[in-house]
């Protein structure tokens, strides 16, 4: 069966032969020997990137995951190849070049057969979740590129890569990679949203990965101690100035992600025109403050972020903050170099018209975790910002999803045993697991070793003939219940529903007794919360 391959659609043949006729040509040259050894060099690497994408296409035929990342590294290992070779004296650049016409030409072939084309189609619309391989990131063709114009690795070429951004790709690759791999898996969910805001404004696509990995993990409804929310972690003030904020039905737009991607943009591309483009200074505004970045660069007029007159000018967490979001922008553009090999996941948006009222604790049950690390929990969460993850969605509303939680909720959450299952789970009080018997009646009873009376059936009245047992005195009544606490002082790091769990409280009257505003709930260490609607 033919495969699809990526690079027929995002390098015309016409690109092809631009390149071919600008190349400067060895035989121009007067080659050395060293110069020739290089080349030599060269074109072996390109023959080893051919066969390791050829391989790579083989993979994908036998519906093995790495064919993609070994795709993909193939691509990249000829980028590099044809890179060097422009700036290599003697190294043809047609020569290089004939490997991809001999990828077009695999690709023109494979094409051709309709009926497999045919075929591929009608399996597609049976299963709209299904996405080929390699198909499932084919760009569309407004944004395709020669691989040697490639737009976003334009960001290289933008920023500094020096040790200070490698100690952060250091980390990001160790003990935050979990956090790298995360946010990758979030901003996938969120890109259609996000990305087109960026795009339009003429950012880099890595810069905006960056930039949510190091502030909040792809997470919609971060917020942190000083106020700042959201993706983007917008300030009130600096999130009113661009839009964001209260939108009068008690929801906070800075926890929108198309929101928060338009206002992100257009505050970034006013740093950058402030600060002549550099970007190193313009996250340091994002971060430290768009007044100390533009009074340094007035004092500092075209010096470097890194020279230390400038550096020193900033706090501790800023100096921490623009290597670790351009560290983390280089690996989103270079997986292959250090080894990452970053989920995928099917992303294409969706609806979904509720069959049923639920909640998202009841969506991510019922759906399960199917093709995903952790469930779909913060898919749902972050598509929809608007919906506590515990609150009741009324049936009939339409909710944001992927096309893969489409089918799923389709099969598994309408009806069915997961959706009872799911149901009974999210419905299940844990009080009802509590027994607490009545007080029982006492009336009386023998004591261990008594007499039991006798009865003379003559006698005028009823008069044992021997003493009486003594009546078993009637037991104490239970101590009362100690009152619940009224007020509960907040631990380093503890949020309201660990706190509610605690108390068995009820998340959304503890919270309006608190004056806490959904959906962040934020908390500081040692502020003291009535515990109203509490058990415990």
């Amino acid at each position: 069966m033919p495969v699809p391959v990526l690079i027929s659609r995002t390098w015309p043949l016409l690109a092809l032969a631009g390149l071919v006729s600008l190349a400067p040509e060895a035989h121009a040259q007067r080659v050395s020997a060293r110069d020739k050894v290089k080349v030599d060099a060269l074109q072996l690497r390109m023959t080893a990137a051919e066969k390791r994408y050829s391989d790579a296409v083989l993979l994908v035929a036998n519906a093995d995951p790495k064919g993609r990342n070994e795709a993909d590294a193939a691509l990249e290992d000829m980028e590099d190849v044809i890179s060097e070779c422009v700036k290599q004296k003697g190294c043809q650049m047609s020569n290089m070049l004939a490997t991809y016409k001999r990828l077009l030409k695999h690709d023109a072939d494979a094409a051709a057969d309709d009926d497999v084309a045919d075929e591929a189609g009608d399996r597609l619309e049976a299963d709209p979740d299904h996405v080929g391989p390699l198909a499932a990131d084919v760009p569309e063709a407004a944004r395709a590129a020669a691989l040697l114009n490639d737009k976003r690795h334009a960001f290289d070429n933008m920023v500094e890569y020096n040790p200070a951004v490698q100690a952060g790709i250091r980390r990001w690759l160790t003990d935050m990679r979990p956090a790298l791999m995360t946010t990758y898996e979030n901003y996938q969910n969120l890109r259609a949203v996000m990305w087109p805001e960026w795009e339009k404004r003429g950012l880099p696509e890595a810069l905006l990965f960056g930039i949510m990995a190091k502030e909040s993990n792809g997470r919609v409804h971060a917020s942190s101690r000083a106020g700042a929310a959201g993706l983007m972690q917008f300030m009130p003030a600096t999130g009113r100035r661009f839009g964001l904020g209260p939108d009068g039905t008690g929801f906070d737009t800075r926890f929108d992600a198309r929101s928060a991607a338009e206002a992100s943009a257009t505050y970034l591309n006013e740093r950058m025109r402030e600060l002549n483009n550099n970007v190193e200074l313009s996250l340091a505004g994002y971060n430290g403050g768009e007044g100390r970045a533009a009074r340094v660069y007035k004092q500092y007029p075209g010096q470097s972020f890194w020279v230390d007159s400038v550096y020193n000018q900033f706090p501790g967490e800023t100096k921490d903050y623009v290597p670790m979001v351009i560290a983390a922008s280089w690996i989103f553009l270079h997986p292959q170099q250090y080894g990452v090999e970053f989920p995928k996941i099917n992303a294409q948006p969706a609806t979904i018209r509720l069959a049923r009222s639920t909640t998202i604790y009841e969506l991510t049950i019922c759906l399960g975790s199917h093709g995903t690390r952790d469930g779909y929990m913060r898919a749902l969460r972050n598509l929809n910002p608007r919906y506590e993850a515990d609150g009741w969605i009324p049936a009939g509303t339409l909710i944001n999803a992927t096309s893969r939680i489409a089918g799923l909720y389709t099969r598994n959450c309408v009806s069915g045993p997961r959706a009872d299952l799911a149901r009974t789970l999210i419905t299940a009080d844990l009080n009802a697991a509590i027994m607490r018997p009545s007080a029982a009646s006492y009336t009386g009873s023998v004591a261990v070793g008594g007499v039991v009376p006798v009865v003379d059936p003559n006698a005028a009245s009823s008069v044992p003939t021997t003493p009486a047992a003594p009546v078993a005195a009637p037991r104490p009544a239970p101590a009362p219940r100690a009152k619940p606490a009224r007020s509960y002082k907040v631990g380093k790091g503890e949020t309201l529903g660990r706190i509610a769990a605690k108390f068995q409280c009820d998340v959304p009257v503890l919270a309006r007794a608190n004056g806490l505003k959904a959906p962040g709930y934020s908390l500081r260490h040692g502020q003291v919360l009535k515990l109203q609607g509490c058990d415990k």
